[in-house]
């Protein structure tokens, strides 16, 4: 066997106990790794009825087959629970150090049950694994959280998967952060493990990643650094980052502007990747195997002390990292403010706060949204949520992460805040989980990619602003945008499974040049055919887990605001989302029933029939 150790890590927080287990074969030549791998042992264990902050809750982090190998981008890894802020199955990704790291450790899995009875954290030395007390670092942010576990176990190269105080605080999209700027970032994972008391998982390993076919597999991935050296995409990650996408949104009309109400955002160039390169940027920065360093290492500009916060213990943080492109836009355009300066700030507290920056800012958008619709009159409120104050801004997040104030409206998200305040119209969202930054009527694919992914609104599942935009595909009719979703939802959920990071699709290594990487490391000779088929039995698998959880088709929804208001200037003045037509292909493209679920012919042939 290569690529895998073979094993996982299990480890009871309730009662102490770890052992370590096999992990059957079946199950890794069938899903791969990664997200599908983590997937089956959810949909094994994990009842999809229990409250997600519960003892109950199972979380899983998973590597995949690639991961802590030289092919390029080899460091992700995967959180799988049952999200706090959706309920539904959360696949939560990173990258960073801290999956390969647990990889040389020898585990590809870590599976994490029950609730200390105290704030600890885990220490994993190889097979050494031992629970230790937190009680020095609860409270703390993430930062200090890492420096200090580090000082503290006297291990240089020790890596770090932690929370921050939204985590202890239960901030319903709050994240697990590791390298103290990479982020499992959606669905509340830090919320979850937060509920455990679990403040940290802090991995050494000193063993290596057995590879089957050692010359196959260094000639695959010789051919994969070649094809992606003079890649324009990866030239572009590399020295615009992932911000430059603001460009494309704005030319189009679908940048999301003051909580969706609008299409464009006058101050788009203080945000975009050109004035984040030539202002703000220090360095690019990379992460583990990473042949593109799309990551920011940034400062502030000349006026650094503005927007000074009142209680968080970092106010003289001078250079960080960030942003991407998500988070300029949900602290940025989202909220009307245009002061880079501002989502510098609001973006660094996020990360050591360990919150979610796309929920943070589409949730204090609809908030704004609230607050100009004078919904907010009997709140009290510290300052005006006015669109467009970067004071606001910085105040609310650091507000929202230690649940202060009105901030602890916020930290429920924008579904349950609207809810409570009469308006559920402000969430912006699917299956309670914050849209991203592309405003569907300007995609309209990204309108089923939104209402059909199996964690929420997510662009990272099936991303169709490329074909829209290049002439593949009209970006304002729903003509094959069901077929095209359902396509790239199961290239890039096995991409998911391999490891390996999605931007390397995008610069210059498909899906395709995974296949020859993974049959040498595992042994497996794979095809492209089979690796799209692992992603499609993972996608269902997900699922038939929502279903048993409660979802139907009333959830692969989008907000009526995209459905019935259309902008009235700009690109994509006029258009709605026209969601039932792509719907009833998407599901015709799936094999499932009108309904939405899987049909037994679709479950008999993916080998899931006798789930």
């Amino acid at each position: 066997m290569g690529g895998w150790t073979g094993k996982l890590l299990r480890v009871n927080l309730t009662t102490g106990s770890h052992r370590i287990e096999p992990i059957p074969g079946g199950w890794l030549r069938d899903y791969l790794g990664g997200r599908g791998l983590a997937d089956r042992y959810a949909f094994e264990e994990l009842d999809p009825t229990v409250e997600p902050l519960s003892p109950e809750n199972v979380l899983i982090f998973a590597t995949g087959p690639l991961t802590g190998t030289p092919v390029p981008c080899g460091a992700r890894y995967m959180v799988v629970t049952k999200g706090a802020l959706t309920g539904a199955i959360t696949t939560s990704n990173s990258g960073g150090h801290f999956g390969p790291e647990l990889k040389f450790a020898g585990y590809d899995l870590l599976i994490l049950e029950g609730k200390s009875p105290r704030p600890s954290y885990l220490f994993i030395y190889d097979q050494h694994v031992e629970i230790r007390p937190a009680d020095d670092f609860w409270g703390k942010g993430v930062f200090e959280t890492e420096d200090g576990l580090r000082r503290e176990l006297g291990i240089p190269q020790l890596r770090v998967a932690c929370i921050g105080q939204a985590g202890e605080k239960l901030v319903r999209f709050a994240c697990i952060m590791n390298d103290k700027h990479r982020a499992a970032g959606r669905s509340g994972v830090g919320a979850v493990m937060g509920s455990k008391n679990l403040k940290a998982i802090a991995v050494r390993g000193t063993q290596g990643v057995p590879i089957s076919d050692p010359v196959a597999f260094m000639k695959a991935v010789g051919k994969m650094r070649h094809d992606m050296k003079d890649h324009p995409g990866r030239i572009g990650f590399t020295e615009l980052g992932t911000a430059a996408t603001i460009d494309m949104t704005q030319a189009f009309g679908g940048l999301p502007t003051r909580n969706f109400l609008e299409g464009q955002f006058d101050e788009f160039e203080n945000l975009n990747g050109n004035t984040i390169r030539d202002t703000r940027m220090v360095a690019n920065k990379a992460c583990f195997a990473c042949t593109i360093a799309c990551g920011r290492v940034t400062r502030l500009g000349d006026a650094a002390n503005k927007y000074l916060v009142n209680m968080h213990p970092r106010n003289w943080r001078m250079a960080a990292e960030g942003p991407e492109y998500e988070n300029a836009w949900a602290l940025g355009a989202d909220t009307g403010v245009g002061d880079l300066d501002a989502v510098l700030k609001a973006n660094w507290l996020c990360n050591d706060l360990g919150m979610d920056p796309i929920s943070m800012g589409a949730t204090l958008a609809a908030a704004m949204e609230l607050y100009q619709e004078g919904a907010l009159q009997h709140v009290s409120l510290e300052m005006p949520l006015k669109f467009g104050s970067a004071e606001a801004l910085i105040r609310m997040v650091e507000a929202t992460g230690h649940r202060e104030g009105f901030g602890d409206e916020l930290a429920e998200g924008s579904k349950r805040m609207g809810e409570k305040f009469l308006r559920p119209e402000v969430f912006m969202g699917s299956k309670g989980q914050e849209f991203p930054a592309y405003d569907p009527r300007g995609f309209q694919g990204m309108g089923v990619a939104y209402a059909t992914c199996n964690r929420g609104g997510c662009h990272l599942r099936a991303w169709t602003p490329g074909p829209e935009t290049s002439g593949v595909m009209d970006p304002h009719t729903p003509v094959g945008k069901g077929e095209w979703v359902r396509h790239e939802q199961d290239r890039t959920t096995v991409h998911d499974n391999t490891g390996i990071c999605l931007f390397v699709g995008g610069a210059g290594g498909p899906v395709e040049s995974l296949v020859p990487c993974a049959a040498a490391a595992t042994g497996i000779p794979y095809t492209i055919d089979e690796f799209v088929k692992i992603g499609e039995r993972t996608w269902n698998l997900e699922r038939l887990w929502n279903l048993r959880a409660g979802f139907t088709r009333a959830e692969d929804s989008l907000p009526k605001r995209l459905l019935q208001d259309a902008h009235r200037q700009g690109p994509s003045a006029g258009v709605v989302v026209q969601l039932e037509p792509m719907l009833d292909d998407y599901y015709r493209e799936r094999g499932w029933d009108d309904a939405g679920r899987p049909t037994a012919d679709k479950l008999e042939s993916l080998g899931l029939a006798n789930l």
